[in-house]
């Protein structure tokens, strides 16, 4: 049953229309036919997960299987999120707004360490108990896997974070689907299919789904003293394998919020997995074999879906988007393709080393875009050590190659706590980038400005570096240092990732089984958000609390000051044979050289890298020595390809077509119309600036000549006549469109419809003389129907009585705040020409409400009449308080 979320989901609370699950491409299948319900949840807000790729594609694959249905969650605000427990109301799926519980399962993307409390959130807003042992014996009184009310859903994770070290989290999840999804779920999905027509119990499923690799279910695994997990049980595997799946970008075209995401954008898969090797990334070492996607396939994708979405702007995605050698041909032919739609090309993080003239010409639109490189250390030495494989020639080459096609500023990204650090080489990153900036100077330009991100490093598992420590203390310092060193350089920004959340990540990420109970108890004392700025006093707080409450201080204590370091340890000879002590207690000795050989908490996670591997590079790491790229240089013997994981796959690029040169604004102003809309039902929560980019892509998908502006940053020539209220309905909107080539009313008129969310509908379109003024200024008066409670009970001559004072009266002042501040009286009534009681009626409070028909004056000049005015002019004659309750606009009216 649906959950009546129109009491919920108003206009008080902050974009509503995050929750109305209706945007473009959205799917909606029957219920009723579905035998599997999925879920997929996204812990953050709207605005994240709705542009997350791994969700768009998940989604897309899930409902594109038979008999099977995909829904979607996701974080609400606070506003919604205290609405719906003060309303005992459960959290819901946006698109049938149906409860969670309804659905067969719930999957979790976990991709981040501290984002465990947010999903705890989601369970906690839902009525879900939060851990399987509870789940398992709330159901066992129903005993089959059913969506009855007496069962839970099964709740699974999958993600970078979820792969790497499910562990701290084991508590929480039925399963964790482990590496890529595109082939698992379906999977996962079948097997559920047939265990719930066959009525097996929730144990059974879930020794079903333990068959199917890549699915790992911790109740059928116990944690041994030193940390190690095995089975406990002799029918599952001993270790469980990551999935690697072949990326398929017609599944990333989908969902176009009305609301604006922080990938705005159509965003294309080009490249799945790295084998740069740097030794500190976690994401390298998780995805491989790099798998590279047909150019032809991405070129596709790409036309096909701008013009399904309407976007104007696209982005090409992969961990090392310049290791596809394709790029520039790729971005060459979508470019040319869509060169008359002022389309703009962005793309990540770059390698500098490949950063070309070839990759320049590509970037951007008749705006030239942003520009990030990731050099991450500030001297050679270091850069080798982590394997960066980059040289400062190379360095050199690639940001002065930037700035001679035309970039002013760039972003760099840096680290500092590498294993190995010394403080020449965290002053080295000042040094670098102020040689960089004295050797990209030329007459008649700019200085070259940098925004630099520096970033404290976190030990990820799975990696040569997963046996470090870091040390708050040292970031802090290193932190000064450069500070100090900054404050010498001119057109650099600086900007340091907090030190606290840093040890948190690391604390979690790399922790056991036993620190489920630190998660949930962050998570009752006010954790979560934990990545975004405003929360994160809030978030250290609770997690510190949660961690000593667990008698866990003492450990996290050494994660702040740095348990240990091996680079240190190798430099100053210690001997390891009177150190060889797992860290178990407050007591125990520091870590050695022969720790390597301990269990760790995710060693039961295949990756398919060899353990033994990264022992291996972390001694190469020691003597600063490079691994070479095995996608284009000799086998690195990491122990990945296989028939488990694959092999790497690498293209060829085809021949760069030749550039058909840049978007020119087309001048030419051949038509223009006007068209009369209204805003109706669930789009009357979007705001304005949500209109007008709708109307933007709606033009686009609806193939319509539309004029630009001229300038450096060209603009459809849309003009809304006046903003709505968020949450008012209307019928009489208004709308200009100036054309590049005449196109018949109907014509426009039925491609525009056509287009259109259903909810907003055209009503009329009419030509009108190019040199025609704009309709908003144009605009005298606005015509009103407003539904007015009176906080006392009134009758229909009480009404009546009222409007008829008001009419009566010849002045009735008001004091408005001018944008100065200052104050000023106006007289409310010379903005009234019409005023009209339409029909009255009971309210559920047991008073009266009304309907109330007025036109007033509704000029650009500041001359307007609101409907909250209405109220006062009501409150001054009645000597009653009233509550308006909904506004809805009849037609907007325009001068000659």
């Amino acid at each position: 049953m649906a959950v009546a979320v129109e009491r919920l989901i108003t206009s008080d609370i902050l974009k509503p229309a995050r929750y109305l699950g209706n945007e473009r491409l959205a799917v909606h299948k029957p219920w009723d036919t579905a035998a599997i319900r999925w879920v997929l949840t996204y812990p953050e807000v709207y605005e994240v997960g709705a542009s997350n790729l791994g969700h768009i594609i998940l989604y897309n694959i899930l409902n594109a299987q038979p008999r099977q249905l995909c829904d979607r969650a996701y974080l609400p605000g606070k506003d919604l999120a205290a609405k719906l427990r003060e309303t005992n109301t459960p959290l819901f799926a946006v698109e049938s707004k149906r409860s969670l519980t309804e659905f067969d399962i719930l999957g979790f993307s976990l991709s981040y360490e501290l984002g465990a409390t947010n999903i705890l959130e989601m369970l906690d807003l839902a009525g879900i108990p939060l851990t399987w042992r509870e789940r398992q014996k709330a159901g066992q009184a129903g005993g089959e896997f059913t969506n009855l009310q007496s069962q839970f859903p099964l709740i699974f994770a999958g993600g970078q974070t979820a792969t790497s070290n499910p562990e701290p989290y084991a508590d929480f999840f039925d399963f964790f689907a482990l590496g890529d999804g595109e082939e698992l779920l379906p999977e996962i999905g079948l097997v559920l299919s047939e265990g719930k027509e066959a009525g097996l119990s929730r144990e059974h499923l879930l020794l079903d789904l333990a068959q199917i690799p890549g699915v790992y279910v911790p109740q059928f695994y116990n944690m041994a003293e030193d940390g190690s997990v095995d089975p406990c049980r002799p029918d599952v595997p001993k270790r469980i394998l990551r999935r690697v799946a072949t990326p398929i970008p017609a599944y990333s075209i989908g969902l176009v919020p009305y609301v604006e995401t922080v990938h705005d954008r159509l965003t294309i898969e080009i490249r799945r997995g790295c084998t740069r090797g740097c030794r500190f990334c976690q994401p390298g070492m998780l995805t491989r074999p790099a798998r590279d996607v047909e150019p032809d396939q991405v070129v596709e994708a790409i036309e096909q879906g701008m013009r399904a979405t309407g976007y104007n702007e696209f982005s090409l995605l992969s961990l090392s988007c310049s290791d596809y050698l394709s790029l520039p041909a790729v971005g060459m032919e979508i470019k040319n393709r869509l060169k008359n739609e002022n389309i703009s090309l962005t793309l990540p993080s770059q390698r500098v080393d490949r950063f070309d003239e070839n990759i320049a010409n590509i970037l951007g639109g008749t705006r030239q875009g942003g520009l990030t490189f990731a050099p991450e250390a500030g001297t050679q030495r270091m850069r080798d050590i982590v394997n960066k494989g980059l040289t400062n020639q190379e360095l050199l080459r690639g940001v002065k190659t930037a700035w001679e096609q035309g970039w002013d500023k760039i972003k760099l990204y840096f680290m500092i706590g590498l294993p190995g650090e010394t403080d020449v080489d965290v002053l080295g990153i000042a040094e670098t980038v102020s040689w960089l900036q004295r050797e990209c100077r030329g007459k008649g330009r700019k200085p070259l400005n940098f925004n630099l991100t520096i970033s404290n490093f976190t030990p990820k598992p799975h990696t040569p570096f997963q046996w470090h420590s870091v040390s708050t203390t040292e970031f802090k310092r290193k932190q000064n240092l450069l500070r100090q060193e900054f404050r010498r350089i001119k057109g650099v920004k600086v900007n340091f990732t907090d030190v606290r959340i840093s040890a948190m990540e690391d604390f979690v990420g790399r922790a056991d089984r036993s620190l489920g109970k630190v998660v949930r108890r962050a998570w009752e004392l006010g954790a979560g958000m934990d990545s975004w700025y405003e929360n994160l006093d809030q978030a250290f707080s609770a997690w510190g609390s949660a961690i000593a409450q667990a008698g866990l201080d003492w450990k996290y204590r050494q994660v702040e000051n740095g348990e240990w370091n091996l680079f240190h340890i190798q430099e100053q000879k210690r001997s390891a044979d009177t150190e060889n002590t797992q860290l178990l207690t407050p007591n125990s000795p520091l870590p050695t050289p022969h720790s390597l050989n301990i269990p760790l908490p995710w060693d039961h996670i295949d990756t398919g890298i060899e353990k033994k591997w990264l022992k291996e590079d972390l001694q190469r790491a020691l003597e600063a020595t490079i691994v070479p790229d095995c996608s284009f240089e000799g086998c690195s013997h990491c122990g990945v390809c296989g028939t488990d994981f694959g092999h790497n796959v690498v293209i060829e690029s085809p021949a760069i077509p030749k550039f058909a040169g840049e978007f020119v604004p087309n001048p030419t102003k051949a038509q223009r119309l006007r068209v009369w809309f209204g805003k109706q039902g669930n789009m009357a929560l979007i705001s304005h600036l949500d209109l007008i980019r709708l109307f933007d892509r709606v033009v686009r998908r609806a193939s319509l000549p539309i004029a630009f502006t001229g300038g450096f940053h060209p603009m459809p020539r849309i003009s809304v006549a006046t903003a709505l209220a968020l949450g008012a309905t209307s019928s009489g909107e208004i709308v200009d469109f100036e054309l590049t080539v005449p196109v018949a009313v109907d014509t426009f008129r039925e491609q525009l419809a056509g287009e259109m969310p259903t909810d907003i509908p055209i009503y009329h379109v009419e030509q009108i003389d190019l040199k025609a003024s704009a309709a908003t200024q144009l605009l005298e008066s606005a015509e009103y129907l407003i539904t007015v409670a009176a906080l006392e009970e009134a009758t229909p001559i009480q009404w009546q009585n009222w409007i008829d004072t008001i009419k009566a009266k010849e002045e009735l002042w008001y004091e408005q705040i001018t944008k100065s501040g200052k104050s000023q009286l106006i007289n409310l009534r010379d903005r009234l020409f019409e005023l009209e009681l339409v029909e009255t009626h009971n309210s559920k409070a047991e008073s009266i409400s009304s309907v109330i028909r007025y036109l007033g004056s509704y000029r650009q000049d500041g001359l307007l009449l609101r409907p909250e005015q209405i109220l006062f002019m009501l409150e001054s004659v009645a000597s009653v308080e009233f509550q308006l309750l909904h506004i809805h606009r009849n037609r907007l009216i325009l001068g000659v």
